[in-house]
């Protein structure tokens, strides 16, 4: 099983054909959606129940068992999330940047990478179609999220990203903030 770290260095090394882009690094995606924020960056192995958990609701198989959460901080309080989701579309590579908001809804979905050929390449005006969803049955191809023609791999390669990052939120962030949403009430 890769890593998302050996895909993105592989993503990185193939930055120099001809058939690859990269977009935006890390630095600057996360940047670029948290302006003026300070981001935390934690890595959290999923054990057996959370991979499992993650798996269900995204109802998409996870890369690796590494998560790597970004949480974007403003004057104390959480101000969204983000994770990079590092995948083969068919066999080259993709990198996404899905970022979520505090009450689990996506905020964006930006593409950091992609190295299929330039035709299969979901648009930004395409990718826009996630923003303010939640994890839904629904929220799949063919279900909320229209396909494109000639691109059937890119279209649910992208989906299923953002049902990961989604699902991840649920499984690492969701009860962890419902404990404090619970613990700030209490203290009033």
């Amino acid at each position: 099983m890769r890593t998302k770290a050996a895909l993105l260095a592989a993503a990185l090394l193939l930055a120099s054909s001809a058939s690859g882009e990269v977009f935006a690094s890390q630095a600057e995606a996360l940047a670029a959606a948290f302006p003026s924020a300070r981001i935390e960056k934690r890595s959290v192995l999923l054990d057996d129940a959370q991979a499992r958990a993650v798996e269900q609701r995204a109802r998409a198989k996870l890369e690796s068992r590494v998560a790597t959460l970004h949480t974007a901080w403003r004057d104390g309080r959480a101000v969204g999330y983000a994770f990079i989701d590092v995948h083969n579309v068919r066999t080259l590579p993709e990198a996404l940047l899905v970022v979520i908001t505090p009450d689990g809804r996506v905020a964006q979905t930006r593409m950091l990478a992609f190295y299929e050929p330039k035709d299969y390449q979901p648009p930004a005006r395409w990718l826009k179609q996630f923003d303010d969803r939640a994890l839904t049955p629904d929220l799949r191809v063919g279900g909320t999220v229209h396909g494109i023609a000639g691109a059937t791999l890119s279209t649910r390669a992208v989906t299923d990203s953002v049902r990961r990052a989604l699902a991840l939120y649920a499984v690492l962030v969701a009860p962890s903030a419902a404990t404090e949403n619970v613990a700030h009430a209490e203290s009033r």
